[in-house]
């Protein structure tokens, strides 16, 4: 991580956001004291999970949103 002067990133935006499209991770500090962090936004498109990624490895019943019986509900309710 790369530590950069508020004054500094002033100065210089175009340069500093040009490093962090890069991959870069910036501090911004001021005064000495951390003030921001910049950083690349990854977009993560691998956690997108595909459509029917499961097909076929389980099953659902046909009557899975039938009322539960009362006792089952008793206990969820905490009754």
């Amino acid at each position: 991580m790369t530590i950069v002067t508020w004054h500094e990133m002033k100065q210089s935006f175009r340069k500093y956001l040009q490093r962090v499209k890069q991959g870069e991770t910036l501090l911004v500090v001021e005064d000495g004291r951390p003030v921001a962090e910049m950083r690349p936004v990854v977009e993560d498109e691998a956690r997108l999970r595909p459509f029917g990624l499961c097909a076929g490895e389980f099953h659902v019943p046909d009557d899975f949103d039938k009322p539960l019986p009362e006792e089952v509900l008793a206990l969820f309710e905490g009754r």
